[in-house]
């Protein structure tokens, strides 16, 4: 196992891949480094003398600068390390284009809508319009579990805590968000459960579901019926026949739509996981399909990397607006742009949020930005899609699955055992994450630390995914896990 990496040519620090000790010499590029104190796994040692002011280099980008003189062999972190980011900024389109070749097509088993889409799950959805009702739909769910068999794998009910008391721009993603989940294509059908009173009542909820099959949609007000329970369960007896009647088959992967988020990220998520998703990104896309990038606050520091990328003039000035917005919404609320590592993320490794966004954006791969998307917008172009979303993982990866992802694929460092509305693929960047919650994680990057290639890692993480939109559960489904998260950003009555 390899000791220590230099990520780039031009870094002027490593990243040590397993716990380094005090005194230790190691070889970098020919020169010897003696370490000056204990460098924990995932943290940054320097590899020149560095002066008050100058830049850290690691990705071969900045990621902020020195606090004070800083000796080669020392540990590089939050100590003697601040951010270089500042506020909003005018950015400057310079493209650089790389189209991938296309790659042959691989099919899955999936399930064929009658509107044409396709589906990766056949379950039933249940959905409140409203946080009154959220004891009601998990009710109907439990008594509904004996339905499940056949091609039907699930009865899912997605609790949330609004849909009343909201104003502008909340009440609207509520509405935005919640038809989109309705009309998500890995629910075979769905029960939309209103109170009656509610602002974003199911008569006014129909008018963001556009046209849907009465089959498929059901809809119960609780203030309508004597026993909004028993009429619940009994509805959905009725979608289970319907649903039951979808089978898996065979689908072009272009077809796929992927979801790419991380979470509790670490020292080397930026080195493992993120780059084995890039893979996989980039050979998805190379087959015709999609995916969706999101986690904007994420994206602070490396968002000209993903700028530059774009494929026209008119996606780098989306792509511009979709930072400064968000910039714009912190600075809006009196919070530091820039304060975003978590506790996790830093005694993981991560010094600043340049460092966190440069490992973050690897999962994006090299292919162009061909989509960027708003807050609760569908997926419409295939190829790369930025998404508009927090890094907070339950909201953002929700946010992916309102906007057409199939599967959610998430990195992480620390583990987590969340779910979203559609799978949720953990990935861990190291194998002791892996041994020790593997309950928790479906897929290890960590042996790339450990002599595997990316290539065959990339491929192993393309195969599962095939695998897991043709019906394998992941770990969080095993567990019966399911979640969901809607983005709050105004007053509350």
């Amino acid at each position: 196992m390899q000791a220590f990496i230099k990520i780039h040519p031009d870094d002027n620090v490593a990243v040590a891949l397993q716990d380094l000790g005090k005194g230790s010499i190691q070889e970098v590029a020919g020169c010897p480094v003696t370490l000056l104190e204990d460098i924990p796994r995932g943290h940054k040692f320097a590899l020149a003398d560095l002066k008050e002011g100058d830049a850290v280099i690691k990705y071969g980008n900045p990621i902020g600068h020195v606090t004070g003189d800083v000796p080669a062999g020392s540990w590089i972190h939050t100590h003697n390390v601040k951010t270089g980011l500042g506020e909003v900024l005018d950015y400057t389109y310079e493209p650089v284009h790389s189209a991938l070749s296309p790659t042959e097509d691989v099919t899955f088993m999936g399930f064929r809508r009658k509107n044409g889409q396709v589906g990766v799950r056949n379950s039933i959805w249940i959905i409140p319009t409203v946080g009154c009702v959220n004891n009601v739909v998990q009710a109907i769910e439990r008594r509904s579990q004996h339905l499940v068999g056949g091609s039907l794998d699930g009865v899912l009910a997605f609790p949330h805590p609004y849909g009343c008391s909201q104003m502008g721009d909340d009440q609207e993603a509520t509405r935005t968000i919640l038809a989109d989940l309705i009309n998500h294509p890995n629910a075979g059908g769905v029960l939309v459960l209103g109170l009656g009173c509610e602002n974003s009542n199911i008569d006014v909820l129909k008018n963001y579901l556009g046209e849907y099959d009465p089959e498929r949609v059901r809809f119960l007000v609780s203030q309508e019926v004597e026993d909004e329970l028993e009429e619940g369960c009994r509805i959905v007896e009725e979608l289970a026949d319907y649903v039951k009647s979808f089978r898996r088959e065979p689908i072009s992967c272009s077809e796929l739509i992927i979801g790419m988020k991380c979470g509790g990220s670490d020292g080397l998520s930026g080195i493992t996981a993120n780059p084995t998703v890039g893979r996989f990104s980039d050979m998805l896309i190379s087959k015709g399909g999609t995916t969706i990038l999101t986690e904007v606050p994420e994206m602070f520091g490396a968002e000209t990397l993903l700028m530059n990328r774009c494929a026209n003039k008119e996606l780098f000035e989306q792509t511009v607006d979709l930072i400064n917005d968000f910039k714009n919404y912190f600075t809006s609320h009196q919070q530091t742009i820039y304060e975003n590592p978590s506790p996790g993320n830093k005694k993981g490794g991560i010094s600043t949020l340049e460092d966190k966004s440069l490992g973050c954006t690897q999962k994006s791969g090299s292919a162009p930005v061909e989509g960027v998307l708003e807050y609760g917008e569908k997926v419409h172009t295939k190829g790369l899609n930025l998404l508009s979303a927090p890094g907070n993982d339950l909201v953002a990866s929700t946010a992916l699955a309102a906007s057409g992802a199939h599967i959610v694929l998430f990195t992480t460092g620390r583990g987590t055992p969340f779910a979203s509305p559609v799978p949720t693929c953990k990935i861990s960047t190291n194998s002791p994450l892996n041994e020790k919650k593997n309950n928790w994680i479906d897929y290890n990057c960590g042996v790339l630390v450990e002599d595997a290639s990316q290539e065959d890692v990339a491929q192993g993480l393309f195969d599962l995914v095939i695998a897991i939109a043709s019906g394998e559960p992941v770990k969080a489904e095993k567990a019966g896990y399911h979640d969901m998260a809607i983005f709050k950003r105004g007053v509350t009555l």
